[in-house]
């Protein structure tokens, strides 16, 4: 890039001005370093114009100046804006930067650096999830400073451009995000400019008329102004208050504004500008004093009620307290006043957040007012690198924002994972989603969510939803999205389930017979046909008990003599005495309650119970007896719909029997970590290894494991010792 005669001049004029107001924040040395970085970007021919052919560096030091103005500077806001164009372009890096400036100005100058790429990542600017992410990315408050003077340095020299739909784009954004920003920062000044020069380039013609109206009138409206004004001091004065006046013509931006909603020209906007009563008055004194003034203007000026807004009873949520009225002044022109103390007044322009939303700018969810409350005073002390650290923006504490490899740009809440992510791209996205790839790393569908992070879902037809999913997500949407997909799938497994049970019927040579069916289904305890097939289609109902349970209903329907006794019920059983009992003990593992004798039992294989769990008894429709864990899932059920044929149980003394246990083990796909597990179960003595199963996906594995063991200490001794294996996250018995 070539440096005109001009832009060589207004660099030395620019520099100069940067010296003598940065001066005492600088190091001596740092003028130096500084020149040294810039000149090798010039020389190196990376400086680019920008699309409007501003030269980038004369904008940094034109930036500089609006923030001396503005907000003043501190060491690392000078130094970050100089090095910006030298970061960007390679000609030093952060590492550099660190190193012969400190921490400070890195910080910032990577917060410059992260805002560049955001708006590479996304071009969905005029979004109030692209604002509240820009405030995320800038890290550090003086970052957002910089970034709304250098808009407003943009916006100043872009009048004359050749290219009007980048300014029309600029003066877009303009107008959506730098200005609400700088309200809320309380930048009224800047604020008012970015949204006047918005308005002159997007609404060319309007702009002009406003303008040129209120330069007629500015004149008689400022002796206007005197005459409502004078008589009021007097009455004022008398009355005893101590006050002072100001006088504001509103903004052409907020001209306009008001000439859409009430759908006027400019001679319709009855309260072009404002007369604002500011009383010295003690806190005890505040509200009396306010509504003494307001007594007082109301007896010299009709008030228009319809108009009254009173803030000082009921302050709004954000603090902001005030009495505005409309009198009918002389010359019967509408003059809108408002009465507030000085407290009032500072907390009003000072950084509670209250001005900018009575203006009505948007705050969406961001919640930035509450950590913004303080900002304008703090500016202005000039304090040091330790203040301005308690504004850092870590904006997110209840919300991320993501992008799609594409760039679209989502919200979620905080917590959110990728499985939440998928479902919000798409529902057959999150049903198919098995992980996800995050700056080039596959990760889990538990992976928790940043703020720009760039997510690309990873899916498979195989996959489908899983009951556990509900755990993993943190969204209404996705949750409600897995329910209903694992309805779906209960209901199509159920219709399969159906169908296998009328092929076996079919096989056993019985006819299908919808009543007894029916009938056979209520005997069972359900009350619900989808209930009980979705029973027959996870194993908790045995197939065979059904058929057995059918053909008896179905003989009994036809009158035919049954050929099989019913299901036994606990009271059949015969009484034991105390020496069967102590024989049974002395012979048995398990003994079916002390007054039943005789009995047959087997471990249910739903919940795989070992010596030392606690158990019950549950008799089935073939007269055996399935014994069950307390906490086995089906418990429930069988209690609430079977309750006559439970028994009680107990272990006895004996052991020595091996039971098969199934558990879980969840970890890091590591190099050998199967080998390391089979090692332990081959050293445990009486410990039988009869299945594994892993499957690893993504870096994660999960597996199951089949052993056989004697008691639950033996189980609890080697779930303890799997879990000390390296890469092992969990073990849990199924």
């Amino acid at each position: 890039m070539i440096f005109t005669p001009e832009e060589r001049a207004k660099m030395r004029q620019l520099y100069a001005l940067i010296t003598e107001k940065a001066g005492s924040v600088l190091q001596p040395e740092d003028v130096t370093r500084v020149e040294r970085y810039l000149l090798k970007a010039i020389e190196s021919g990376a400086v680019r114009r920008d699309n409007f052919g501003l030269n980038p560096i004369i904008s940094d030091m034109e930036t500089t100046l609006i923030m001396a103005d503005e907000t003043g500077l501190t060491r690392g806001t000078v130094l970050g804006i100089m090095l910006d164009e030298a970061a960007q372009n390679g000609s030093c890096t952060l590492e550099d930067v660190r190193r012969d400036f400190g921490e400070e100005v890195a910080h910032i100058l990577h917060g410059l650096l992260r805002i560049r790429e955001l708006y590479e990542k996304s071009a969905t600017v005029r979004s109030e999830n692209f604002r509240s992410l820009l405030v995320t990315f800038a890290e550090d408050l003086r970052v957002i400073l910089i970034m709304i003077a250098n808009r407003v340095y943009l916006m100043r020299e872009i009048r004359d451009t050749q290219n009007v739909e980048a300014r029309q784009r600029v003066a877009m954004e303009a107008a959506y995000l730098y200005a609400p920003l700088a309200h809320k920062l309380g930048l009224y000044k800047l604020k008012s400019e970015l949204e006047d020069l918005s308005l002159k380039y997007l609404e060319h013609d309007a702009y002009y008329h406003i303008k040129d109206c209120l330069n007629e009138t500015k004149k008689s409206r400022d002796a206007y102004i005197r005459r409502f004004t004078e008589p009021l001091k007097e009455r004022l004065e008398a009355a005893g208050l101590k006050f002072h006046l100001k006088g504001r013509t509103k903004s052409i931006h907020s001209i306009w504004q008001k000439m859409k909603k009430q759908g006027v020209d400019v001679d319709g906007v009855y309260d072009l500008f404002a007369i604002r009563i500011i009383l010295q008055s003690k806190p005890e004194n505040e509200k009396m004093d306010c509504w003494q003034t307001f007594s007082i203007v109301t007896d010299m000026y009709q008030s228009n009620p319809k108009r009254m807004r009173d803030w000082l009873s009921v302050p709004k949520s954000n603090g902001y307290e005030s009495l505005h009225i409309t009198v009918l002044g002389p010359e019967q022109k509408w003059v809108e006043v408002q009465i507030r103390t000085e407290r009032m007044d500072d907390i009003a322009e000072h950084g509670l957040a209250a001005h900018w939303r009575y203006k009505g700018v948007r705050s969406g969810e961001s919640g930035i007012e509450e950590w913004l409350a303080n900002v304008r005073s703090a500016l202005e002390t000039n304090d040091d690198m330790q203040l301005m650290d308690q504004f850092r923006m870590d904006l997110a504490e209840d919300e991320v924002f993501v992008f799609t490899p594409k760039g679209d740009l989502f919200k979620l809440p905080a917590g959110a994972t990728v499985l939440d992510f998928a479902y919000a791209i798409h529902s057959k996205v999150g049903n198919q989603c098995t992980g996800a790839r995050i700056a080039g790393r596959n990760v889990s569908i538990r992976q928790k969510l940043q703020s720009g992070d760039q997510v690309e879902i990873l899916t498979s037809a195989n996959q489908t939803p899983k009951q556990d999913w509900l755990g993993v997500v943190a969204t209404s949407k996705a949750r409600a999205k897995i329910r209903q997909s694992l309805k779906e799938m209960q209901a199509g497994q159920a219709l399969l389930a159906k169908e296998e049970l009328e092929r076996k019927l079919k096989n056993r040579k019985l006819d299908y017979d919808e009543p007894a069916l029916m009938h056979t289904i209520t005997r069972l305890g359900y009350r619900v046909v989808t209930e009980f097939y979705a029973a027959l289609s996870d194993g908790t109902l045995d197939m065979a008990e059904v058929i057995e349970a059918y053909a008896t209903q179905l003989r009994h329907d036809r009158g035919e003599e049954e050929k099989t006794a019913p299901a036994p019920t606990a009271s059949q059983y015969v009484m034991q005495t105390a020496a069967d009992v102590q024989q049974r003990a002395s012979d048995d593992v398990l003994v079916i309650d002390q007054n039943l004798k005789g009995l047959d039992f087997q471990m249910a294989r739903c919940c795989q119970p070992v010596y030392g769990d606690k158990v019950f008894g549950f008799v089935t429709s073939g007269g055996g007896i399935k014994i069950h864990r307390e906490d086995c899932p089906n418990a429930p059920r069988l209690r609430e719909h079977f309750g006559y044929r439970i028994v009680r149980a107990r272990w006895a003394g004996k052991r020595g029997t091996q039971y098969p246990i199934t558990l879980r083990v969840v970890g890091n796909d590591n190099l050998g970590v199967v080998n390391n597990i089979t090692s332990i179960i081959s050293k445990e003595e009486k410990i039988l290894l009869r299945s594994i199963s892993i499957d690893s996906h993504d870096g994660l594995f999960n597996g199951t494991l089949t052993v056989m063991l004697e008691d639950t200490s033996r189980l609890q001794q080697l779930i303890k010792k799997l879990k000390t294996v390296k890469g092992i996250k969990n073990v849990s018995r199924t």
